[in-house]
Formats: C-alpha cells, structure tokens, sequence
C-alpha cells in the first residue's frame, strides 16, 4: 500500500506511458498494448506535425468504432485486474501503449486511459516517451 501525506492509503500507483515501437519496446513495464491498428493520423497531411494531446488527432484516433470498442476491453480488463494486483500487494503498475513511432495514436489512447483512471479515483503518471522524436 502507498501512503499519502496525511497517511491515508492511496492505494497502487498506475504509470500510463506511449511509445513508438520504432524506437524499441520501454523496458520496466507489466503491459504492453499494441496500437498499430487503429486510425493512424500520420497519413493525414494536417494531422502529421500534431500529436497525440493535439484534440484534432484524439478525435482522429479516437473517434472509430474500433478505437471505441479497443478502449472499453482494455477497461475491462483493468477493472479485473487492478484489484487483483492491489489484493496481492503489488504497489506499482506501468501500462505502456505502443504505435509506429510513438507521437500519435499511442499518447491519444494513453491520455484516454488516464483520464478514464481518473474517473475512478486513480491519480496515473503518464509518459509519453517518444512524442518528441521525429517520424
């Protein structure tokens, strides 16, 4: 268990990071989930010099069925999991979503999951390891 400042419990520290598979897998994560196959703003012409935090890319990336329906089972799977890690003692949690190069649709959907987290309490790290690196 973590504790905060008061000494209340907080609970486990999720960390949500992007990466660019290009750039090579981050080490010292527990997932990683590939996202390759969602709508991949780097061959839209406007969309391309953006990133991931830029709401015209997440809306890009975000706004299909599939991402819609890829989100809500990794959601799924967080609700079963969490709690599993937690009731065992693990105390920190590294997520890490990967695309192509890592500026795009992984830090939309790391930025999702984090608000998602939000949602339910959780105060996630994110990083975005590779945002600044070119295409």
């Amino acid at each position: 268990e973590l504790f905060a400042d008061d000494g209340t419990t907080v609970g486990m520290q999720v960390t949500v990071e992007s990466f660019g598979f290009k750039h090579g897998l981050p080490s010292d994560v527990d997932m990683v989930f590939d996202c390759r196959f969602l709508p991949n703003p780097h061959w839209v012409d406007e969309l391309r010099p953006q990133t991931g935090t830029d709401v015209p890319v997440k809306d890009y990336v975000l706004g299909s069925e599939l991402s819609g329906a890829f989100l809500a089972r990794v959601e799924d799977l967080l609700d079963l999991l969490l709690p599993a890690f937690e009731a065992e003692g693990k105390a920190y949690l590294t997520l890490a979503f990967g695309c192509t190069g890592g500026r795009h649709r992984s830090v939309a959907v790391s930025e999702e999951i984090a608000r998602r987290l939000r949602g339910r309490g959780l105060a996630p790290g994110v990083v975005h390891r590779d945002i600044a690196k070119g295409g």
